[in-house]
């Protein structure tokens, strides 16, 4: 009886090549084939996880592969970098295909990624600006941006006027002759305030600089500046796109392919790159992100609509929110309803109400920085990511020393608001 299996085996094989040829001839004549793709423009979702992916093409691995190596073999002399690849300080495989599909995504003409989001915001400021030039730049950004430009680029000759990006005549008025970039956050970090991308990158144009746009809180998900007019992208991929607490991450995408060769030349200069491992994690969180993003905004709509109604909360800003002072620039800019997963609000009895209930709020909230990520994360801002600022310009935008950012998570949204509820009631 066992002898009989190879016979058997090979009449059921033939019997399912033969009716197998039918669908081989009419994925023929179709010009259709396993592993290509079919024409038209696919949805975001999709791209999330297959834009700039190709299967390994050797094995057919659906992930791409981490390359650790950090030079290359060349065939010789005459045929150095025909293969794309010398040394990783310049390119690396893994982050070149995280690259790819950054700049896919953003609908940019290229992306670089490096390994924090303050390596991406520097070197876009460097591949713009010289000793002598004049950039005008939001008064509400991360902490981090403000002290760089205060701290690092104005000692080595460059000027920086910060402004309140709300309105355009504001911005239009802080430019001068020697002006070469307007660098604008949407929403900026922490107030959510947002700009008017079309008008400002118009002014930008207009005057001859570049307009950069950091959309770290927005994604691509609810916010594609490029789409709007702005030259240049800065993702902290460490946030949204990376969404896990493990990796750190920037990247600057740009509209044109010079614009991002001179990032890429800035970025080799410098050395600031993204180490293979991240960009591999990075290329898989990523993939995800449409669908947290879509969670996290639904949460935090819920948390801000009970933090509007709850007596001890004096401000609730949230751009989902009807109160939201700039609704209709959200409506605009904001894809599909969606505003993301960041708000704040003050609280009767000020700072030291704010900085009791931080201090106290139980998990699932956890008292950190960073934001975007699947856990809930509340940030005392004054403390922590705006520490770096000037007091006085932090107090003139409005972050107090009990300012509260909050960060949603992707838990159930009944868990956090209970705990925020409890914490409420003991301040």
């Amino acid at each position: 009886m066992l002898s009989l299996a190879p016979r058997v085996l090979r009449s059921a094989l033939a019997t399912r090549a033969t009716a197998a040829a039918p669908l081989r001839l009419a994925r023929a004549a179709a010009g259709t084939k396993s592993g290509t793709w079919m024409e038209g423009k696919l949805g975001v979702g999709t791209d999330l996880v297959h834009a700039g992916i190709s299967p390994e093409p050797v094995t057919g691995a659906i992930l791409t592969p981490i390359v650790l190596s950090t030079t290359f073999v060349q065939d010789s002399v005459e045929e150095y970098m025909n293969k794309g690849f010398s040394y990783s300080r310049t390119n690396n495989p893994t982050v070149s295909t995280l690259e790819k599909k950054l700049a896919l995504l953003e609908h940019g003409a290229g992306a670089c990624a490096f390994g924090t989001g303050m390596a991406a915001t520097t070197s876009a400021i460097f591949a713009t600006m010289k000793t002598g030039d004049h950039c005008v730049i939001t008064e509400c950004s991360y902490g981090g941006t403000n002290r760089s430009c205060r701290e690092f680029f104005t000692p080595l000759g460059m000027e920086f006027t910060f402004c309140d990006f709300r309105d355009v005549e504001t911005v239009k008025k802080a430019m001068k002759p020697n002006t070469k970039l307007i660098f604008s956050e949407m929403p900026a970090n922490p107030l959510l305030t947002l700009c008017d991308i079309e008008a400002i990158s118009k002014l930008a144009q207009e005057n001859g600089a570049y307009h950069v746009v950091d959309a770290t809180f927005a994604t691509p998900v609810i916010c594609r500046p490029i789409e709007h007019g702005a030259d240049m992208v800065i993702q902290s991929l460490t946030k949204y796109y990376e969404g896990h607490n493990m990796m750190t991450g920037g990247a600057v995408i740009s509209r044109t392919p010079e614009l991002a060769a001179k990032v890429k030349w800035i970025q080799n200069v410098h050395g600031n790159i993204m180490n293979p491992f991240a960009a591999f994690m990075i290329l898989q969180t990523s993939k995800t992100m449409g669908l947290r993003v879509k969670q996290q905004s639904a949460n935090a709509m819920t948390i801000a609509t009970f933090l509007e109604r709850h007596p001890k909360v004096t401000k609730v800003y949230y751009p989902g929110l009807a109160s939201f002072p700039q609704k209709a620039l959200a409506d605009k800019y904001h894809r599909d309803g969606l505003h993301g997963g960041m708000l704040w609000f003050d609280i009767v009895g000020g700072s030291a109400a704010s900085t009791k209930l931080m201090n106290e709020i139980q998990r699932p909230w956890s008292l950190c920085e960073n934001l975007g990520a699947t856990e809930s994360i509340i940030t005392a801002c004054a403390v922590m990511t705006h520490a770096n600022m000037l007091k006085e310009d932090r107090l003139k935008v409005g972050i107090t020393d009990g300012f509260i950012r909050i960060s949603v998570g992707i838990e159930e949204v009944d868990d956090l608001i209970r705990a925020l509820s409890e914490a409420l009631q003991r301040c």
